[in-house]
């Protein structure tokens, strides 16, 4: 069994910040395509209520339908090939971005945006490991973000994800006076082109699964594709079950 680390903690194991640079192999071929099993964009489930002021934490998602989430962090480098390649396979992601690596390259990430069905998630200005930080430095770290996204895309994002996987009672709070409805963390991860399981040896159904922006991307997204096909799973909008 694999530990999905990729950003659970500040170590040297985890990555967030990626130098700003194209990834040196576009043209990559498709990797499986994916129907939608149901009409995208209609709510299937609910979040968890919020409840003394603080968002919920979600890890994956309560379901008996062969399904599984892809969601995707940072967006430090910004692989050419990421539009055709989400598009072509039909999986509708939620991208958790910084405003530090978003700011100057709008047009890329609104065009996955509007060009891929993805969804637009929020995942602080700059990227901090927010737990134990005091209430107002998390509140604008996260408010800030959405303040930024409402502005350059039209639209703010209501799910939240605190970098790292990390955070407390005051990112929870935080998180909800901005706005937010839900703190997404993840039950697997991909990295370097290998998909890593919290639980057993296979994608199970509610898995929500984190990738990120690296130059990795073609090979870890594809890598995400192939093991879905195989464990019989289709990835839909993770925003559709936090509705």
């Amino acid at each position: 069994m694999l530990a999905a680390v990729a950003c659970s903690s500040p170590s040297p194991a985890a990555r967030p910040d990626e130098p700003e640079q194209p990834n040196p192999a576009p043209g990559a071929a498709p990797g499986p395509a994916f129907a939608a099993p149901y009409p995208f964009g209609t709510i299937q489930q609910k979040a968890p209520p919020s409840a003394d002021g603080a968002v919920p934490v979600v890890r994956r998602i309560a379901t008996d339908k062969p399904f599984v989430f892809i969601t995707m962090d940072d967006g430090a480098v910004k692989d050419p090939d990421a539009l055709r390649l989400i598009k072509e396979s039909g999986t509708h992601p939620v991208l958790f971005l910084n405003q530090k690596y978003v700011k100057g390259h709008e047009a890329y990430f609104k065009a996955i945006l509007d060009g891929a069905g993805a969804t637009l998630g929020d995942h602080t200005v700059n990227h901090p490991n927010l737990k134990g930080k005091p209430f107002e430095f998390q509140r604008k770290e996260i408010c800030d973000d959405a303040d930024d996204f409402q502005a350059e895309f039209g639209v703010r994002p209501v799910l939240f994800r605190p970098p790292f996987g990390n955070y407390d009672g005051n990112t929870l709070r935080a998180a909800a006076a901005c706005g937010m409805r839900v703190a997404v963390l993840w039950s697997a991860a991909v990295n370097d082109g290998h998909v890593q399981f919290q639980v057993g040896d296979k994608l199970r159904p509610g898995d929500i699964v984190l990738m990120h922006f690296r130059k990795t991307f073609t090979q870890d997204y594809t890598a995400f594709l192939e093991q879905a096909k195989k464990d019989g799973l289709t990835p839909v909008p993770l925003a559709d079950f936090l509705g």
